[in-house]
């Protein structure tokens, strides 16, 4: 089965980014979704390189056993969250030969308002692009108004939304599956 590694940009336990995320895998059974803790992740420090903390090893293994990474994150301050961009940092490295480098992925951002996050997707897609990973362009995903989503169990009520998470992990299974290195 493909695996794909999840980094939610929010540290917070019942974030709406999680919710997403957790809403992309339950319609998509089809995959395997691995959650990583990103938070776990120590903070990145180019001195640690030669020998690095265990905790980024870990992560970094993690990530290199997934077929294919998928991002879902909240925006602060018109870009990623700063404990999302740490994460990145570490896996991305060592230099042209990290975890991250070529690595399929896609992105979802989220927002309590109707933008739906279009700054932190399009900043999280210009590091992607430096890290030579292939980004599902269609369908774009900034989910707005998250806040209004879910019900208390965190179970999507709105229709068309879960229409679309169903559309998207179908869509990235399809692009997975083009972008398989052989």
């Amino acid at each position: 089965m493909t695996t794909v590694a999840v980094l939610v940009g929010s540290l917070r336990k019942e974030s709406f980014s999680r919710k997403v995320a957790n809403a992309v895998a339950r319609l998509t059974p089809d995959l395997k979704f691995d959650f990583l803790d990103i938070g776990g992740v120590s903070y990145f420090n180019q001195d640690l390189e030669a020998n690095p903390p265990a905790d980024w090893t870990a992560f970094r293994d993690r990530i290199k056993a997934a077929d294919a990474v998928l991002f879902v994150t909240a925006e602060y301050n018109r870009s990623v969250p700063g404990v999302l961009k740490n994460a990145l940092d570490v896996a991305s490295r060592p230099y042209g030969q990290g975890a991250l480098m070529g690595k399929t992925a896609a992105v979802i951002s989220t927002s309590i308002g109707a933008i739906g996050g279009f700054g932190a997707n399009h900043h999280l897609r210009q590091s992607l692009a430096f890290l030579n990973m292939p980004v599902m362009a269609q369908p774009e995903a900034y989910v707005g108004n998250t806040g209004s989503l879910f019900d208390g169990t965190g179970q999507i009520t709105n229709d068309s939304t879960e229409e679309f998470l169903v559309a998207f992990g179908k869509a990235f299974m399809a692009f997975i599956e083009k972008n398989k290195q052989k």
